[in-house]
C-alpha cells in the first residue's frame, strides 16, 4: 500500500531543459515515498513554486536563463528555511560549489550521478542531511576542516559546540534555526550563545557576527 501524501517527500524540479525535467520525473515518479509536485525552468519560477507549494525538497540547477539558481537558493533559504535545496548541475568548480553552499543549498550533486546516487542524495537532503558528489565532498571537507582549525586558533577558549554555534551565528542563523539544525532545545542554544558572548567579550549578536566574520567564519555552510 503506497504511503499517504504526508509521509511522502514532496519535490519540485527546477531546470531549464525540459528533457532533463522529464527524465527526472521518470526516475522519481515510480518511487513510492517520493512525490513530484511541480517543476519550473528558472530561478524566478523556483521562488514562486517554493512559496505556493512549500515542497520538502527543491532540485535546483544553477545557471538558467530568466533567473539564476543561486539567487533563487538565497531567496528561498531566507524566506522558507524549512525547504531543503539540492543543487543538481554540470558545474563542479569551487566557485559554483561554495557559492551554492553560502546561498543555502543543503547538497550538491552532478548531473552525471547514477540513478541510485541521485535518489540517495534526494533522500539524504530530505532527511536534513548534507550530501555532495564524491569529489566535491572531499573539497568541502577540506575547506571545513581548515576553517575549524582557524576557529580554534582565533577563539581558543570556545568549546567545539560553541565554535559550531558561532559559525552558524556568523552565517546569519537565528537561535531557532540553530536549535533545529543541531537538534538542541532553543534554551540550550540560548545558553551557549550567552557563553559565546562572554568568551568573545561582545555585548550582542551583531558584535559577535562582526568578530566571527573578521576571523573568517561564516562564509560557507558547515557540513552538518
Amino acid at each position: 500500500m503506497p504511503p499517504d501524501d504526508k509521509a511522502r517527500l514532496s519535490i519540485v524540479i527546477i531546470d531549464d531543459h525540459p528533457l532533463f525535467r522529464k527524465g527526472m520525473r521518470g526516475l522519481l515518479d515510480p518511487i513510492p515515498d517520493f512525490q513530484v509536485i511541480g517543476e519550473g525552468a528558472n530561478g524566478e519560477e523556483a521562488i514562486g513554486l517554493a512559496a505556493d507549494l512549500k515542497p520538502d525538497v527543491i532540485l535546483m540547477d544553477l545557471q538558467m536563463p530568466g533567473g539564476s539558481g543561486l539567487a533563487a537558493i538565497r531567496a528561498i533559504a531566507q524566506s522558507s528555511p524549512g525547504i531543503r535545496i539540492l543543487v543538481v548541475t554540470l558545474f563542479d568548480d569551487d566557485d559554483s560549489v561554495f557559492a551554492a553552499l553560502r546561498a543555502g543549498a543543503r547538497g550538491y550533486v552532478l548531473k552525471d550521478a547514477t540513478d541510485d546516487e541521485m535518489v540517495r542524495a534526494i533522500r539524504a537532503v530530505g532527511n536534513r542531511e548534507a550530501i555532495f558528489s564524491p569529489g566535491i565532498a572531499t573539497r568541502v571537507l577540506c575547506n571545513f576542516t581548515s576553517r575549524a582549525a582557524a576557529a580554534r586558533d582565533v577563539f581558543p577558549t570556545l568549546t567545539q559546540r560553541e565554535r559550531e554555534i558561532l559559525e552558524l551565528i556568523a552565517q546569519g542563523y537565528s537561535n531557532d534555526d540553530i536549535a533545529e539544525q543541531l537538534a538542541l532545545s532553543e534554551k540550550t542554544v540560548s545558553n551557549y550563545v550567552s557563553n559565546i558572548y562572554g568568551k568573545l567579550q561582545v555585548a550582542d549578536r551583531a558584535q559577535a557576527i562582526i568578530k566571527a566574520r573578521d576571523a573568517g567564519l561564516g562564509s560557507t555552510r558547515s557540513i552538518m
